[in-house]
């Protein structure tokens, strides 16, 4: 039975949930789905949207917006904001340690061959100090909740972590449409997010940018599937959008083409991955880098964020010895549990996770999206028979983990005629800033939300949708 999180395991309505019932019982019937209705054609209207690689028929499309909140209480709160400021902190002492000495290599924290093999380890990283020593500028990290106490770390996103417009606009929405309830709610503001983010990207330019460095946001273009994230954020920080072809180096700096003639970039908020940034390092059929950025981040005239390199620190098979390296490099107990998890390329857990694949989820080590994994409960037995050929052949690319049960929260169940709430699995993805200063969380994050009955995947690329999530400050 999963843990709800507006009844808790007794039926009852726990502390942080009390306003939101005592205002759902009292609302006019129809209302939530007249505001359901609202918030659609608003989001269609500003072209909030998202396309779904390999998908020629789908177009673009609006991702599910639930207006039920999802409430995380103040203290609770706490809790999973200290967790996560330790867990990135050690992240980027992980990450420094990697491309410098190795020491936790060397200790046997993390097995050598893991990292040096790892497709997402960057040896032209090998030595390299990033401006101001950040790796992980902004991190998304995934988390799931099974009881009133019992919140995990699913998996880490510190490449080039989306969803934080979502979190913004789904805020945003809620707002234009129950101000009434706002009034009665202390919810913690997720608005300054994008000043926040300025100010960290400022902090972490190279010192030769002196106090008003220039930033940009690097998109791949508008065929990206993430394309109205990287407009949106270019859009509230303040910053001009650009693609490769916009960019150049030249003597050893980073610029962009204006009107005005070029201007010097001094950060770099880059959402396109590493083996894309630079033809003359890595792929050389890459139309949406810039020939020659790494050979200016090398010198240190221009900072990307995130790092190049930083992909080692969420891959999957590397998220299972997190424990260990927060402990290696903190010096403290993790504050934030790991999904308990099986590494297949481990001969013992191998066996297990074979003997057992109806039971357990398996995911590629480099897999995102929801895509290249097998639920077991929910496969069928060809669908069980291929992934345990995959294992056999490669077992190294997979990780197991138990079927969790994830957490539910109230959802308006759009398919009823009456506007009733039904339970709905979700997860939580924080957006956690790195900068000199040190590690800030905003407060809330993206909630997602699994709209098929029973379904446990979230991603919006798989079914799944979003709810804004309110932190109180209280």
């Amino acid at each position: 039975m999963a843990f709800d999180e507006m009844s808790g395991d007794g039926g009852g309505v726990r502390d942080s949930y009390r306003g939101l019932a005592q205002w759902l019982s009292d609302a006019p019937e129809g209302l939530l789905q007249a505001r359901s209705r609202q918030a659609e054609l608003f989001f269609r209207r500003m072209g909030i949207t998202f396309a779904v690689y390999g998908d020629a028929e789908s177009g673009e499309r609006l991702i599910p917006f639930d207006v039920v909140p999802r409430i995380i209480g103040a203290q609770e709160w706490a809790g999973l904001e200290a967790g996560l400021i330790q867990r990135v902190t050690a992240m980027n002492l992980f990450l420094a340690d990697v491309y410098g000495t190795q020491e936790c290599l060397k200790a046997g924290v993390v097995p050598a061959e893991l990292i040096l093999t790892n497709p997402h380890y960057v040896p032209e990283m090998q030595g390299h100090r990033p401006p101001r020593g950040v790796w992980v500028h902004i991190a998304g990290v995934d988390l799931v909740r099974t009881g009133e106490d019992g919140f995990y770390v699913l998996e880490d996103n510190c490449r080039t972590p989306s969803g934080v417009s979502y979190m913004l606009e789904n805020r945003e929405m809620m707002m234009r449409l129950f101000p009434d309830l706002f009034a009665d709610y202390p919810v913690r503001p997720v608005e300054t997010y994008a000043d926040m983010l300025l100010s960290s990207l400022r902090a972490c330019a190279p010192e030769a940018a002196g106090s008003d460095p220039t930033i940009v946001v690097l998109t791949p273009g508008p065929f990206n599937s993430a394309y109205y994230e990287h407009s949106f954020l270019a859009d509230k920080l303040g910053v001009d959008l650009v693609e490769g072809r916009d960019m150049f180096v030249d003597d050893g700096k980073v610029f962009m083409r204006t009107t005005q003639g070029r201007q010097q970039v001094d950060v770099v908020y880059r959402r396109i991955d590493d083996d894309f940034l630079d033809p003359l390092t890595f792929r050389p059929d890459s139309s949406l880098g810039v020939p020659g950025l790494m050979t200016a981040y090398q010198e240190g005239t221009v900072t990307l964020a995130n790092a190049v390199g930083t992909g080692v620190a969420d891959d999957k098979a590397v998220y299972t010895y997190m424990p260990e390296i927060i402990r290696f490099f903190t010096g403290e107990e993790p504050i934030l549990k790991n999904v308990p998890t099986w590494r297949c390329r481990e001969p013992e857990a191998l066996k297990e996770v074979l003997s057992k694949l109806d039971q357990l989820v398996v995911k590629e080590v480099g897999g995102s999206g929801g895509y290249g994994m097998l639920v077991g409960p929910a496969a069928s037995k060809a669908e069980i028979e291929m992934f345990r050929k995959k294992l056999i052949n490669d077992p190294d690319d997979f990780i197991a983990q138990p079927t969790l049960a994830l957490s539910t929260a109230p959802t308006l169940d759009k398919s009823s005629s009456g506007g009733e709430l039904c339970a709905r699995h979700v997860d939580l993805r924080p957006f956690v800033l790195s900068g000199p200063d040190g590690v800030k969380v905003a407060p809330g994050g993206l909630t997602r939300v699994a709209l098929k009955p029973g379904s446990l995947v979230v991603n919006s690329s798989q079914g799944g949708g979003t709810k804004d999530t309110w932190v109180l400050d209280v």
